[in-house]
């Protein structure tokens, strides 16, 4: 299993942020290879359900993700979401606050702890570069794009 910490200012209202990260179906756009599907009606809430299947045919790998907490931000009060990795082969979870930033904008942390079942710990180091590389370029799609 990796840990790491991901974070960003922006020059959004904390709502805006909060939006761009949290609708799932956006992340397929952010991350190549890579298509979301949401299993259960909206709006995302505590027990929404969500794929992201990245790779190409049977090189493919579900993660499969559940939301456990759901606290969305108020124009001046931090939000915070945290995703709980539910698949065969991925495991860990998510953790992403929107707070108050310097200058009116908003301050973005993301945490993650990601393992893959099987994978020796030899591949830790190399899954953590990885995995910073690849999503920190979707936080930062994610937060450019409207």
């Amino acid at each position: 299993m990796v840990t790491f910490t991901l974070e960003r200012t922006v020059p959004l209202p904390l709502p805006e942020a909060w939006r761009r990260l949290t609708e799932w179906p956006r992340h397929a756009d952010a991350v190549p290879l890579t298509r979301v599907r949401v299993l259960t009606p909206p709006p995302s809430r505590t027990g929404t359900v969500f794929v992201a299947r990245s790779g190409i045919g049977p090189l493919s790998l579900d993660d499969r993700m559940e939301v456990t907490v759901w606290q969305p931000p108020g124009d001046d009060s931090p939000g915070r979401c945290r995703l709980e990795k539910r698949g065969r082969l991925v495991l860990g979870w998510a953790e992403l606050e929107v707070r108050p930033g310097p200058g009116g904008r908003a301050r973005v942390i993301w945490r993650e702890e990601l393992g893959v079942r099987l994978l020796p710990a030899f591949f830790d180091r190399p899954l953590e570069a990885a995995s910073r590389a690849v999503f920190g370029r979707a936080v930062n799609r994610l937060l450019r794009q409207p």
